[in-house]
């Protein structure tokens, strides 16, 4: 491989993206594969600008609001790949937690579509695999209540907005031919899924 190859896991919160990226890597590196794990929120630089429009947008949710953050994380997203995504080797495997798909689970009053065209537009990184982990709603949001955070988030604070979210994002996975990750099972099968989707684009 002559390049980094991106790939990208996104979707609601509870899926056990996490989880899955830890598992993927293992088994990537077990296979002599350089692995570079990031975290698009610890990756941001403007992480506070960023989260006091998310939060300015939880007490008051407006359309006006919720383009601010997206242009917000289209703007960090673009800084990651200028200077964070270019810096790494050629031949490595970059597994990043969260990109722009995410925005498909998580917005409210603005098309998918156009955040897309909007991080186009800023020069952001298209991944080379994009990964959209689901599973059902019930499954999720218990997975979230044994966290040490609990079940609220900024933005998804009920379960009917989780359910709203998971099936908003599931329809984004359709519409742009996103792998579909049904992490609902073992770990094992969902990592050898991502694991196998890897390698076939790797060829």
């Amino acid at each position: 491989m002559n390049r980094s190859l991106f790939v990208s896991l996104d979707g609601p919160k509870g899926t056990g993206k996490t989880t899955l990226l830890e598992a993927v890597t293992k088994v990537l590196r077990a296979g002599n594969r350089k692995v570079i794990r990031l975290c698009e929120r610890k990756s941001d630089p403007f992480r506070g600008e960023t989260m006091a429009l998310i939060n300015a947008l939880a007490r008051n949710p407006s359309h006006d609001l919720e383009w601010a953050v997206c242009q917000r994380l289209a703007d960090s997203r673009r800084w990651i790949s200028r200077h964070v995504l270019t810096q790494q080797p050629l031949d490595s495997i970059i597994l990043i937690d969260r990109w722009y798909p995410s925005d498909a689970a998580f917005r409210r009053s603005i098309p998918f579509a156009e955040i897309l065209q909007l991080n186009l537009d800023r020069d952001v990184r298209v991944p080379d695999l994009h990964v959209g982990v689901v599973t059902d709603p019930d499954i999720s949001w218990a997975r979230a209540a044994t966290r040490s955070r609990g079940l609220g988030g900024t933005v998804i604070q009920k379960y009917a907005e989780h359910v709203a979210c998971t099936e908003m994002f599931e329809q984004a996975v359709k519409e742009h031919g996103w792998v579909l990750c049904r992490n609902e099972r073992t770990i094992e099968d969902a990592t050898m899924q991502v694991v196998s989707e890897i390698y076939r684009v790797l060829g």
